[in-house]
């Protein structure tokens, strides 16, 4: 690499002229050699970088670098934060149809936001939505608010289940992931948390794949590219700080086989993309899985095959009908076909419970509105296991 060094003395204009040819040209070596798929190898050593992959179905370890290392995990903690809002849906405390109040601590947190206005609701389906397109830091603090009474107690509980669920090396101090020194996690951890939402709650992990959906007019579209760049990825999440870096947990299918990849600390996001993309490529190809997940994404907004990415026009509109449903196995991911029942059939979705999942069906006649929580613990401060150091 002498050639960036400089020029030597007495070459005047055209040696410089030379150099800087060889600079530009070095750069855009190193530029491509970090694009090319399954090297990203500014990760690969670096103070803050993790990754693992995971068979979702056994759970065995197919991939892992620096697993229990301690990481921040920026929006991936939003993971939690649904995890423990499933869990109300399923137990019934709350309904989709339910609004969350949004407080002025809610709406004063730092972008990515929706930018809710102190006084205002949201649906609980919104928020969630919110959560897995945007990541939207003031609905995140929102549904923490109105699940534990204040966003430093649904922390408490975020922390405890994570403890309950095995990630031991995992402690949360809010629900959003915006930076906090002590809210910290490990690749392992976060691959058991999203192994946990796939398998506890297949009929809300459907909302991970959405690629977009409209509020208050606006078009919210998805975060997380790897829905339109790598074959059979239906979701998680992605996230970033300048203390994290750029992580991402994805989860795709290829035939019967489902695998989790995670990748913390990344340097871009196309760097991270490309990571992520060729951990799992190795890890189907381990399994004897034939393929590659690799796709062009087009400018037309189509995925392979011509399928166009509908957005989803209102909350219920997310609902996948019956027919496109597999309980107990991987979740479709033929949302162009869903987007197209939805608009046929959005009427039955808003009219009739029985087009719902038995988790979202309204209320009883008699609890209708924002009830409160009834199964809620009393307020009083929660044990918090030690900070992770």
């Amino acid at each position: 690499m002498a050639f960036l060094t400089g020029v030597p003395d007495g070459e005047g204009h055209a040696g410089a002229r030379r150099g800087g040819q060889r600079l530009r040209l070095a750069v855009l070596f190193l530029l491509a050699l970090a694009l090319l798929p399954g090297v990203a190898r500014a990760q690969i050593g670096s103070d803050r970088y993790s990754a693992m992959v995971i068979d979702a179905a056994s759970g065995r370890v197919l991939y892992a670098a620096n697993p229990d290392a301690a990481r921040y995990p920026a929006s991936l903690t939003k993971l939690m934060t649904l995890y423990l809002t499933f869990e109300a849906l399923r137990d019934r405390r709350i309904a989709l149809s339910d609004r969350v109040p949004v407080s002025a601590y809610a709406a004063s947190q730092e972008p990515s936001k929706l930018d809710l206005r102190p006084g205002t609701r949201l649906t609980v389906e919104q928020a969630v939505l919110a959560l897995v397109t945007k990541s939207a830091n003031d609905a995140a603090a929102a549904l923490g608010e109105m699940l534990g009474g204040s966003e430093m107690r649904f922390a408490q509980m975020m922390t405890l289940r994570a403890r309950a669920l095995g990630m031991s090396h995992t402690t949360f101090r809010n629900a959003s992931g915006l930076p906090d020194p002590e809210q910290v996690t490990t690749a392992r951890d976060l691959a058991i948390l999203a192994r946990h939402i796939i398998q506890d709650y297949p009929d809300q992990y459907r909302y991970f794949s959405v690629p977009g959906f409209v509020f208050h007019g606006r078009l919210i579209p998805n975060h997380d590219h790897m829905l339109t760049t790598y074959e059979g990825a239906d979701g998680l999440k992605t996230g970033y700080t300048e203390a994290a870096g750029h992580n991402l947990i994805t989860s795709a299918v290829r035939g019967d086989t489902r695998l989790i990849g995670v990748v913390l600390g990344a340097s871009s996001n196309p760097e991270r993309d490309q990571h992520m993309a060729a951990l799992l490529d190795q890890g189907f190809s381990s399994l004897g899985v034939p393929g590659s997940g690799i796709l062009l994404a087009r400018a037309s907004g189509k995925k392979a095959g011509g399928a166009n990415w509908g957005l989803i026009a209102t909350a219920h509109a997310a609902t996948l009908p019956p027919a496109l449903r597999r309980p107990g196995g991987p979740p479709p991911t033929r949302l162009a076909a869903a987007s197209r029942w939805h608009k046929k059939h959005a009427h039955l979705v808003h009219n009739a419970s029985d087009h719902l999942s038995p988790h979202h069906k309204p209320h009883a006649p008699g609890h209708a509105g924002a009830p409160a929580l009834s199964h809620a613990p009393a307020q009083k401060p929660l044990p918090v296991p030690p900070t992770l150091t």
